[in-house]
Parts: structure tokens; sequence; C-alpha cells
């Protein structure tokens, strides 16, 4: 189905707006995570459920959802995708413990997979490949900053102000507002020849991510525990199964095929190393400096939006570069400059090192804006046109699950320098694999 000539211009902002809500939903807690598990009485571990609960239910749903949007319409998932969110906000907000909370944030996750899958399949389907497409790639790359660099303060301003559920209230209205938009403006499309849900998929790759990230937030009592080690082994066994599933599937939810292109596979790899090895340690960065330094929640906020703003910034003013450098290029040089930049954090938090953070902070900012439009075209462009949510439900699965286990491993390290310092190494690693693609 085409999109209709007079609704086009409705995608992109819409689009876009889906994507910074789900972004600032994301990293809400990270300034606030205190004020939030104190009341609902969550440990350390509970804890790193609490702001990973939403990577587990992106990283499960996002090429379910990339694969119903495909074949059934990605208005149709798009608008259940914020009803979706709508609701789940409502059951975070009215959380009575942990464990409601998380479940509340697992949902939240689901419901933004529906959304982050569909915004840019909207995207790549209203906009031919060339100037347009990489103009429109860099705003949806600028509102993953920007919605970083705002969940944070709204959470901290909101938190300080009143009560850290008046945050999860404001987004439920926000989404259901969406909602609405999203059905009288949107235009409809999908393929042009949909095939059935890979329902075999669904149910292997999704509980197969949870254990995954179970296993690892498992880590921080030690590997060798049943927690651990139980979970571990389910995950193998499910991811084992989907990969199977895939290679047989008549009409699989992620086409194995596509990894014999260079360009996907540079794709999802720079997509799961920007989860390992930058949202992994910046959402708990947050935590790190209000520990140390004893600021108010929006102050932090303040110090974390030096690297969420200047991402957003750089994400804005990336296509300048398209045509110019390589994707490759791109994806390896961005990832070397964070992983200096991370170096040069080393001791920063712990002795007030303000010069080096107001210095390290931007840099790797800049780096990870041109990163994230450099993957958002990417993930587009490295599939058929008729696949374009799939290939955005794959880049977006990575990532989230690259978050998921770099949040767990940043707090299962304790924060600090070691922290630091491998979340430095995975971006160094990134950058060599990016190489090799």
């Amino acid at each position: 189905m085409l999109t209709v000539p007079g609704q086009r211009s409705a995608v992109l902002p819409v689009a876009s707006a889906a994507t910074l809500l789900v972004l600032m939903n994301f990293t809400a807690p990270m300034t606030v995570l205190g004020q939030i598990a104190g009341p609902l009485g969550a440990s350390a571990t509970e804890q790193t459920w609490l702001l990973s609960g939403i990577s587990v239910g992106l990283a499960a749903l996002l090429l379910a959802a990339g694969s119903l949007a495909d074949n059934h319409g990605r208005r149709l998932v798009f608008v259940v995708g914020a009803a979706g969110l709508a609701a789940s906000s409502v059951l975070s907000a009215v959380a009575w413990d942990p464990l409601a909370f998380t479940v509340g944030r697992v949902a939240q996750g689901a419901a933004s997979a529906a959304l982050l899958a569909t915004s840019l399949g909207l995207i790549g389907h209203a906009f031919p490949p060339g100037p347009e497409r990489a103009r429109a790639a860099g705003l949806w790359g600028a509102m993953l900053g920007g919605g970083i660099t705002l969940g944070p303060i709204v959470a901290g301003a909101l938190t300080d102000l009143t009560h850290w559920s008046v945050v999860y209230w404001l987004f439920a209205l926000s989404a259901a507002v969406l909602a609405v938009l999203a059905r009288l403006t949107l235009p409809e499309s999908k393929s042009l020849a949909p095939q059935r849900l890979d329902v075999l998929g669904l149910i292997t790759l999704g509980p197969g991510l949870a254990f995954l990230v179970a296993a690892v937030t498992g880590t921080r009592e030690g590997w060798a525990r049943p927690g651990v080690l139980v979970p571990l082994a389910l995950a193998v066994v499910l991811l084992g199964a989907f990969v199977r599933v895939e290679s047989r599937a008549r009409a699989p939810m992620l086409d194995l095929a596509l990894f014999r292109r260079p360009a996907f596979l540079l794709a999802v790899g720079g997509a799961l190393f920007i989860g390992l090895a930058v949202i992994g340690l910046m959402s708990y960065l947050p935590t790190m400096v209000r520990n140390a330094t004893g600021l108010s929640s929006l102050a932090v906020a303040g110090v974390f939006s030096l690297w969420s703003g200047t991402s957003f910034l750089a994400s804005l003013h990336a296509k300048r570069l398209a045509g110019r450098f390589t994707d490759r290029h791109q994806v390896v040089a961005s990832l070397l400059v964070i992983a200096v930049a991370q170096v040069a954090l080393l001791g920063a938090v712990d002795r007030h090192d303000w010069v080096r953070l107001v210095v390290a902070l931007p840099v790797a900012g800049v780096a990870t804006g041109l990163l994230n439009a450099t993957l958002a075209r990417l993930a587009i462009g490295s599939v058929p046109a008729d696949r374009s949510a799939m290939g955005s439900g794959a880049n977006n699965t990575v990532r989230y699950l690259g978050s998921a286990l770099g949040t767990a491993m940043v707090v299962a390290a304790g924060g600090g320098n070691g922290a630091i310092l491998m979340s430095a190494g995975m971006a160094l690693v990134g950058a060599i694999l990016a190489v090799l693609t």
C-alpha cells in the first residue's frame, strides 16, 4: 500500500514524537532511581531490574513488532503500541512494590517496541533513498538523543516538585494523545505480499532474551549460582531454537539471509555495541554522580545532558557527513572516540573532576549522536524496501539487548572505574569488529 501524498507530511513529526516519548520513558528512572527504589523497598538486584526491565520488553518484541507492522499495517501496530504504552505507564504509576513496577516497565518496553519498529519503518516507506531519507533518519536519530536528554530532566524536576509517579501519569497521557494523532493522520503502509506471523520465532526469541538478561543481572551475587546458571542454560536453548526455527520458516521474523549483507552486519553490530558500551554505562552514570556528589535529581540530569544533549545536536547535523564518509568509517570512528572519551572519565566522578566531565561527556555525546544517525540510516537501507520494519526491529532489538546487558554488567561491577573501563573496552572491541565486517 502506497503512502497518500497529502498524508506523508505527518509521518516524520509523528514518528519522531513517538521516538522522543519512548526514549524519555526509557531514561526517566536514571536520575530518580533512589526516589523510586526507596519507597518500593527495592534491593540492589531489584534496582537493576527497575532500570533494565524496559530493555527486556524492547529486545523481546522489536522483531515481532517489525514483522507484524510489515505484514498487517505499520499504522495499526503504531497505534496499538501507543495505546499499550499509555496503559503500561499507568501500571508503573500505581506500582506498590518492585515487581509491579518492573512488570510495568517490561510492558512499557513491549509497547515501545511497536512504536520504535514502526516509526522507522514508516519513515523508510515514506522517504526514498537519498538526501530526503538521510535527513529524515537524522531527525529520527536526533530524537533518540533528545529523549535521552529530556527524560531525566523531566523526571528529576517532577520528582523534586511532586512525586515520581507523576512522571508516569504524564507519559500515559502523552501516549494516549499520540495514539489518537497517529490514527487520524498517519497513512497505512505494509508489505505488498503479507505473510503469516512467525509464532515459533516469537515464543523462542522473547523468553530467550529475557532469560539471558536475567542471568547477567544475577551475576551481581556471583556466577556459580542456580539463579545465574539455570536462566543462562534456558537462554542458550531458546536462542538456539530461535536460530533453527528462523532457518526453516517460510516467513521468518528475522530473515537470516540478511546476515550475508555486510551493511546489515554493520548495522546490527554497531547497534549491539552502542547498547553494551554506551547506553549501559550512561544508564547508571547519573546514579554514580548522585552518590558521589549528593546533587539533586535535576542537577544530576543537567550533568547527564552534557552527553545526551550533545548527542541530540550531533544527530541533527549528521546528514552533512552522508556521502562524504562511508558508513563503516562513521561507525568505526564514533566507537573509537567513545572509547577514548570514556577512558577520560576514569576517576572523574569520584574526584569531582568537573573539567574532565565537562570535556569528556560532550565528546562522547557527539560520537554517540553521529553513530545513532548512521545506524538509523543503515537499519532501513540494508534490507529490502518491503522489510524496512524488519530492519528497524533487528537494529533496535540488539541495541536494547545490549543496553540491558550493559546496564546489568555495570551494576554488577559496582559502577565506578571498573565499569567505565569495561565499557571503554567494549567500545574498542565494537570498533575492531566494524573494521572487519
